[in-house]
């Protein structure tokens, strides 16, 4: 009986072998296949065999390469300094410019007040206030030349207000639905027509659109004693990127604009509609309207000029070849608030140069490290010559005939 029983236990002992046997072939294969998988295909780019090249820097090669860079750098940062100096340019502030007296009436109202209060006043929303602003260009300023507006403390590269619109809408797809807007035009993606129930999308829609720049400025040349009245005749054509204005920016089709853009209201900030931006001129209205593409192009800085005007060097005037020097005053139709996030306006009249406008920053960068160059060359070459010719401590030691290392004497 005992016999049975071990024979039994035996058998049962065997048979559970056998199956823990079983059960770990295929644990074994799966490991197997699992280090198959993550190992790097047999590429000469995976197994890095690829061909190398790795340069042994020592002082024969890298005191040569500081002071060649220093030479070249040194004389092109002068000279890109003398270009950007070479660039006449004038900036005019006028956040804090003071209303120009106006007629209440039949009563003229000479006001001081700054009209950076008041486009604040909720009561003067959708008008503007006047203001004139007197300055001197002491030299001739050499066509061709450039009318800017700038503003400070804006930040327009921030992530939501960059994204803030609807490109496809902007070239010229009619959106007669809010549900085809981008999302991302929230909370400039519909509106309720005033005085109405009725719900329309925004056109142009987006954070962008609605903060639109809407500062009006014009120059009147006053002579050098002052004794002229001439206005100065500029071009709003041409100032926005070709590829903007011929791809990006396109208007609906339709019989006419307003037909356009039928079924769409204005942004809440503005006061007319986007095919009003320019009635005189049905190129340059709508969403092909120049100054509205330029403000479009989002700045990367806080502190930033966006193009508005060239002058118009007319044949047979007096700004033929240049602005003149003399007395000059800008007129302003003063719209757009910016005291509210501590920013400021500035004209900025500006000539330019192969290099572009008038930036030293290139100029000094380059000079800068030249110098950098040619001091860190110098330093590194008295290391090397008072430190640098040391033979190497394996040249001193050598094998004596027991194969032990000893030093030479």
């Amino acid at each position: 009986m005992a016999e049975v029983r071990a024979a039994t236990a035996a058998s049962v002992a065997a048979a559970n072998l056998g199956e823990n046997n079983i059960s770990e072939q295929p644990l074994e294969e799966e490991e197997e296949e699992q280090q198959e998988s993550r190992r790097p295909k047999a590429t000469a780019f995976k197994q890095q065999r690829l061909p190398a090249w790795q340069p042994i820097l020592t002082a024969g090669t890298v005191l040569p390469t500081f002071f060649i860079i220093g030479i070249i750098f040194i004389p092109l940062g002068i000279g890109l300094l003398i270009t950007s100096e070479n660039v006449h340019e004038l900036q005019l502030d006028y956040t804090e410019c003071t209303q120009e007296p106006y007629q209440d009436g039949n009563v003229t109202v000479n006001s001081s007040l700054p009209c950076s209060q008041y486009v604040l006043n909720m009561s003067n929303l959708g008008t503007f206030c006047n203001c004139k602003v007197q300055f001197e260009i002491t030299e001739n300023f050499a066509g061709p030349v450039y009318l800017y507006y700038g503003l400070t403390n804006y930040y327009q590269n921030h992530r939501r207000y960059v994204r803030s619109r609807d490109d496809y809408q902007l070239t010229g797809d009619k959106t007669e639905s809010v549900s085809q807007l981008s999302e991302y035009c929230e909370p400039f993606r519909e509106t309720t027509v005033p005085g109405t129930n009725t719900t329309l999308p925004v056109a142009p829609c987006g954070a962008i659109s609605n903060s639109f720049f809407n500062d009006s400025i014009s120059l009147t040349y006053l002579g050098v004693h002052n004794n002229m009245n001439t206005p100065v005749p500029v071009k709003y054509n041409d100032i926005a990127w070709t590829t903007d204005k011929s791809t990006k920016f396109n208007n609906p089709s339709g019989y006419n604009h307003s037909v356009a853009f039928e079924g769409t209201y204005h942004p809440p900030n503005w006061h007319k509609f986007v095919y009003e931006l320019d009635p005189d001129d049905p190129d340059n209205n709508g969403y092909e309207n120049e100054d509205f593409i330029v403000w479009m192009r989002t700045a990367a800085l806080p502190y930033f000029r966006k193009l508005y005007r060239r002058i118009d060097h007319q044949t047979n005037s007096i700004f033929e070849h240049s602005l003149p020097d003399g007395l000059y005053e800008a007129n302003i139709q003063y719209a757009y608030p910016v005291t509210m996030f501590e920013g400021t306006k500035r004209i900025i009249i500006s000539t330019s140069s192969w290099l572009g406008g008038k930036n030293i920053f290139l100029g000094v960068a380059y000079i800068v490290t030249g110098s950098l160059c040619i001091l860190f060359g110098c330093i590194f070459l008295c290391i090397h010559l008072k430190h640098g010719k040391r033979e190497p401590a394996l040249a001193q030691v050598t094998y004596n005939r027991h194969g032990d290392l000893t030093a030479l004497s």
